[in-house]
């Protein structure tokens, strides 16, 4: 099992990669990439029921909650039982902080706030969970992933391609920024591969 000190100069060195980015596409490429998938967006926003935060954290709820009644029933679950249980347990907590605290900390307004005149700037503090930076759908589908990324490598290319699908979606609906799914899509990953970590080095894996 490797050292959790030993992955901090990698996950440093990508935090300043993702910061970059995300830094450069605020300034340079959020609003006019906006501007230029609104007409599009209107197209993709039936989407905004089946897929919405509220649907996925019902539903990651109930699975956690059928997984421990499984386990006092039972007496054990099956390893992939447990990882799914972590994963979705990663997913609602990483949310939960950037809900509650990141989205009010930063208080970046959303593309359909920017395009409608609201100054594309950050509030610091001012924000609600309804703010747009980080993305707060990447924040959960990425610690889902993350988890399972950690725990099974087998599964790190085909949910990294689902992750991808879904940062296009959310620009091109117009629900996000560039800069946003970026940087939940690296925070939530990052919640992800922690809970992983920890997961496998409290059974000593």
């Amino acid at each position: 099992m490797r050292r959790p000190t030993a992955l901090l100069p990698s996950w440093l060195l990508s935090l300043a990669a993702c910061a970059a980015v995300a830094a450069f596409s605020f300034g340079h490429i959020d609003v006019p990439m906006a501007r230029y998938f609104w007409k599009i967006g209107r197209f993709l926003h039936p989407l905004n029921k089946p897929f919405g935060a509220s649907g996925i954290l019902t539903l990651e709820s109930a699975v956690v909650l059928s997984l421990v009644l499984a386990r006092l029933v039972r007496g054990h679950i099956s390893r992939f039982a447990e990882v799914l249980a972590i994963a979705c347990l990663a997913s609602i907590c990483a949310y939960g902080i950037n809900s509650l605290v990141l989205k009010p900390f930063f208080g970046i307004p959303n593309p359909t706030a920017v395009l409608h005149g609201a100054a594309h700037a950050l509030h610091l503090w001012k924000g609600s969970a309804m703010s747009s930076f980080p993305s707060g759908h990447m924040v959960l589908s990425g610690a889902f992933a993350g988890v399972f990324m950690r725990l099974y490598r087998a599964s790190t290319w085909p949910l990294a391609a689902l992750l991808l699908i879904a940062a296009v979606l959310l620009v091109v609906g117009d629900w996000h920024f560039l800069s946003d799914v970026v940087a939940g899509s690296f925070l939530g990953l990052s919640a992800g591969a922690l809970a992983g970590e920890t997961w496998s080095a409290h059974l000593g894996r």
